[in-house]
């Protein structure tokens, strides 16, 4: 437990009063008997029914069938991304148990706390059980039919007030694959790119970061290939509780090849407790611990050369930027000492395979894409890319936040990472059967279809700032929010005047968010009951890129309906709304055409059928709903450690890879096997092999960015080569081993680019073009070098900046951040709020992180609203060090005061007093919420919606800062004081 107590006893006693105080009066013994249909009876009669009987109270009505079997259905775990198979035992259309599966590779019948309990959000009694709008203060009950028509009706009335791009669309990871690529397909069919989700706060600087270097924003290897290292660096993570089940794949590895554990934290976390070497640092100084580590490897001749020579452009820059990070330099800003690094540094590059994890700690900074930069540029030195054992594993947050993002669920990219360029708009208006004309037509301006919207880490601030600081029509005026919390951005107190000044604010979830209670709000907010993913079929996308199919377990419960049904529904009542203006502009008959309808949704697997004839650049397009379901029916055939289906699996399976990792090339009766590892030059193109992706040109200041003397297994180009275009074809005299139906649909998407010449390997809707490359075992989007210098970038070659609020005043004019700029249609600050830092630190010294709980996920209203897992983790607190407390009288599990150097902002949590946490150093969890700044608002919810557990979000009192390139959040290193309450 992270809060100490002193007995099991006193814990229960505390847990009984959190139920007593719950919004629904916490029914007594006589009501909760009277109400169940157990009156007279007495407890007694309640505790003689037979088990299965009691596990199934409460998730449906009528008497169960106990002669009827026992159905088993697989989905996945609705957490963290790790991706592990829940096993449901249905009986009479009742989840009356679960167990983990045995035979899934990812979790091999584990389960952590979150996925031991997920039984619980199905039929859980604090789930929103019908809609509800807001009225004068007071939550009322809605029909369905209402809510779509007066939500439609005030969609269309700022719509025409106010223009398109003030609706701000906010999707989520909790969507499954299909439901997070239509929310996309929504949003740009209501003429916006303001569409975003979790990956803004969680992983946007990961995409940017590695996508920049070496082609794709995804991680290289998976959980399983770690098994295979002989020495892991963890940084910036710590799996041991935000991926539980990933860190038995990493221990496993350790014992079986004795390999070295290396965690490199502020804190002693639970992952740093398995370490063979732990290394504090101070928050905020990755780039000089990488370029400190990278110093040692140069000075003794650790890099690999030949890695470099044939594959990597501009390490030359790097070595000279290194070069200034000497172990003295290095420990003089972030503390690690030089012997340390230096065995640190030895160790990864010449015990190898080594990997590198990270997670949200490397990310959610100022320098965020630098900082993923830098680890990918200590790969790429050291050679640790493209093999087995190897590359960059990215432990992502949400269970689909990897899918979500492939989908388009970003202010920049519509499905599959095409970018909103006008040839990426093109493509997906064919494969949706539109004009480019048309779907133009629907933004304000011609210009606003190709901007990149407005950003979830910032939405406050469009609808806050003056109107004329908003590079669009007017300020945001309304919000759709699906499946986000409302307590996970910073500068709470911001957003939640920007909340009160909406015009409408729709969340539709399982459990109302903080979003609908950390405002003052009295009209104008609708809460949709939604579906979990436990009742929906649909696909999911792990970490590794493994895409799961996940079989509906129960029908959706109470009045909830799911994703595909609401925006079905919704975009049905907007054609309506658009009539009674007189509009032209529709939605439900345009969107939906190319779907099959049942029982008044689209089916899941029509949409992936979709996603499968446009995703051709992310390899999607092999990816089938059959396929994957024949996965999930043979989980036991896949191997542990490759993850490869044997020569004992049945025929349709064999030698895929588990979850057909993508990019899985061509189409789905092609049988790609998936990638199971980015890049391996070691295997062919058909087999899962690949190379880095040339997606910056073929030369640069007169030295190439194509690849020498490297080219994948088979290859008849044996050397760098560009991305294929039919204009290549033809140079290689390769253009007539297309097929006729191939060269006709080409001709015809060449007829909206200016010409065949100009389509591609990701515009090709015939998919001849990776077809014939394939055949000729070479890579369709080329044979490039990674790029150690990003141009593109602000900082091409990464350099230390130090965090917006730092105490470390004294390193501010060395290393400034960056100066005040504009970005996705609004202002970007840095050096002029930077400037405060040295009055801040005065009266703020101490630096605030925050991280993840193992009990609880993302914003928490889901799991602490688990009976299971409340009970583990009832109050919100701040880990403080004993000599930080001792100075302020601070005694351990007492109440104190954290306060922000902003807004006059402060929370009410209860200090944990430990040695975890160095001198000047505090850390918060973020998955808590219900209070604010002190003040309980329980009474907010809607009677019997209102989780167990409450406490203050820590981003009550975190601070402006914003990576320049995504707007990713600074959550990890800002200035804090703390006094006893």
């Amino acid at each position: 437990m992270l809060i100490k107590r002193s007995e099991g006893r006193a814990a229960k006693q505390r847990l009984a009063a959190a139920y007593a105080g719950l919004s629904s009066g916490g029914l007594d013994r006589r009501s909760f008997l009277r109400q169940a249909g157990f009156a007279g009876a007495g407890l007694a009669a309640l505790g003689a029914l037979a088990p299965s009987r009691a596990q199934a109270a409460g998730a449906a009505t009528g008497v169960i069938d106990h002669a009827r079997p026992v159905q088993r259905v697989k989905n996945i775990c609705t957490h963290c991304s790790v991706g592990c198979t829940v096993v449901a035992e249905v009986q009479n259309g009742v989840w009356v148990g679960q167990e983990p599966a045995w035979e899934s590779p990812i979790n091999r019948g584990t389960h952590c706390a979150k996925g031991a309990a997920v039984r619980e959000l199905v039929h859980g009694d604090r789930r929103l059980k019908f809609p509800m709008k807001l009225v004068n203060g007071e939550w009322q009950r809605i029909s369905w039919d209402v809510a779509y028509r007066e939500i439609a009706d005030k969609m269309m009335e700022i719509r025409a007030n106010s223009g398109a791009d003030s609706l701000f669309w906010l999707g989520s990871a909790k969507f499954s694959n299909e439901g997070a690529y239509l929310f996309r397909k929504f949003a740009a069919f209501w003429g916006t790119n303001s569409v975003d989700h979790q990956a803004r706060i969680c992983h946007s600087t990961t995409v940017a970061g590695v996508a920049n270097t070496w082609g794709y924003g995804a991680q290289t290897n998976s959980y399983n290939d770690i098994r295979n290292s002989k020495t892991m660096i963890i940084m910036g993570g710590n799996p041991a509780e935000a991926h539980p089940v990933s860190l038995q794949h990493v221990l496993s590895g350790k014992e079986a090849n004795r390999a070295n554990l290396i965690v490199i934290d502020p804190r002693y976390t639970r992952t740093a407790a398995h370490a063979t070497e732990y290394v504090r640092m101070r928050p905020g100084t990755d780039i000089p611990i990488i370029w400190g580590m990278l110093w040692h490897i140069f000075q003794n001749g650790w890099e690999d050369k030949e890695f470099i020579r044939q594959r990597v452009h501009g390490m030359d820059q790097i070595r000279a930027e290194v070069a200034k990070w000497t172990p003295q330099e290095v420990e003089r800003v972030s503390g690690v000492p030089g012997a340390q690094l230096r065995k640190v540094a030895e160790l990864f590059a010449t015990q190898k395979p080594s990997t590198l994890i990270w997670c949200m700690g490397a990310t959610q900074k100022t320098v965020g894409t630098a900082n993923v930069r830098a680890y990918s540029i200590l790969l790429l030195a050291t050679g640790n890319v493209g093999a087995a054992g190897t590359g960059a594993n990215i432990f992502r947050g949400h269970c689909n936040v990897q899918g979500a993002s492939d989908f388009g669920l970003d202010v920049g990219n519509l499905p599959a990472y095409y970018g909103i360029d006008e040839t990426a708009w093109r493509h997906w208006s064919r494969v949706w059967g539109m004009s480019f004309e048309d779907m133009r037509a629907r933004f304000d301006t011609p210009q606003m279809q190709t901007t990149p919207g407005i950003p979830t880490t910032r939405y406050f601030d469009a609808v806050l700032l003056p109107k004329d600081q908003v590079q669009q029509k007017d300020n945001t005026k309304g919000m759709l929010v699906f499946g986000h919390g409302g307590n996970t951005v910073t500068r709470m107190p911001e957003a939640a005047r920007a909340l009160e000044r909406l015009e409408l604010l729709v969340i539709a979830d399982p459990h109302p968010t903080t979003f609908a209670m950390q405002s003052g709000r009295r009209n104008g907010t609708y809460l949709l009951p939604i579906a979990t993913q436990f009742e929906c079929d649909g696909s999911r996308t792990a970490s590794n890129r493994s895409v799961q199919w996940c079989s509906r377990i129960v029908n959706p419960i109470f009045e909830s309906r799911t994703d595909y049904e609401v925006m079905y529904r919704l975009a049905g009542a907007l054609d309506q709304a658009a009539e009674r203006r007189n509009l032209p502009v529709r939605f439900q008959r345009d969107m939906f055409k190319g779907f099959e309808i049942r029982d008044n949704a689209p089916t899941a697997e029509s949409i992936l059928r979709e996603i499968n004839r446009g995703a051709w650049g992310s390899g999607y397009s092999g990816i089938s709903p059959e396929r994957l379901k024949l996965h999930q029916q043979h989980q036991d055939k896949f191997d542990l450690v490759t993850l490869r289906a044997g020569a004992d699996a049945p025929a349709e399976i064999r030698g895929d890879y588990y979850g057909l990792p993508w990019p899985c090339w061509g189409k789905p009766e092609w049988r790609h096997p998936g990638t199971h590892v980015l890049y391996d030059t070691s295997l062919h193109v058909k087999e899962g092999g690949g190379t880095f992706r040339a997606r910056f040109g073929v030369e640069r200041e007169g030295q190439t960015l194509l690849a020498e003397g490297s080219f994948s297994k088979g290859s008849e180009i044996q050397d760098g080569y560009p991305e294929f275009t039919i204009a290549v074809m033809k140079r290689l005299g390769w253009y007539d081993l297309l097929t006729a139906e191939e060269k006709a649909t080409i001709a015809e998407v060449g007829s909206g680019l200016g010409g065949e010449d100009r389509v591609s390997w990701m515009t090709d809707l015939s998919g001849g073009i990776i077809r014939v490359t394939m055949d000729k075992g070479v890579m369709a989007y080329g044979n490039a070098k990674a790029r150690a210098v990003a141009w593109n970038l602000p900082d091409p070659v990464p350099v230390h900046r130090e965090p917006i609020y730092t105490p470390r005043t004294d390193l501010i004019a060395q290393y400034p951040t960056l100066p005040d700029r504009r970005g996705f249609r609004l202002p970007h600050l840095g050096q002029s709020v930077q400037a405060r830092s040295h009055e801040v630190a005065r009266d703020f010294p101490i630096i605030l992180t925050s991280g993840r709980l193992v009990e609880y996920e993302g914003g928490g209203e889901e799991t602490r609203s688990n009976k299971w897992l409340a009970e583990l983790q009832q109050d919100m607190f701040v880990e403080i060090n004993p000599a930080d407390a001792a100075a302020r009288n601070i005694r351990d599990g007492a109440w104190v005061w954290v306060m922000g150097p902003e807004n006059n902002s402060r929370a009410r949590v209860k200090a944990l007093v430990t040695e975890r946490v160095g001198r000047g150093v505090a850390f918060m969890p973020f998955h808590f919420g219900g209070w604010f700044q002190g003040e309980d608002r329980r009474r907010q919810y809607p009677r019997g919606t209102d989780p167990i557990v409450l406490g203050e979000s820590v981003n009550v009192v975190t601070t402006y800062g914003y990576d320049p390139v995504t707007f990713m959040q600074e959550t990890k290193v800002t200035l804090c004081q703390i006094r006893a309450a």
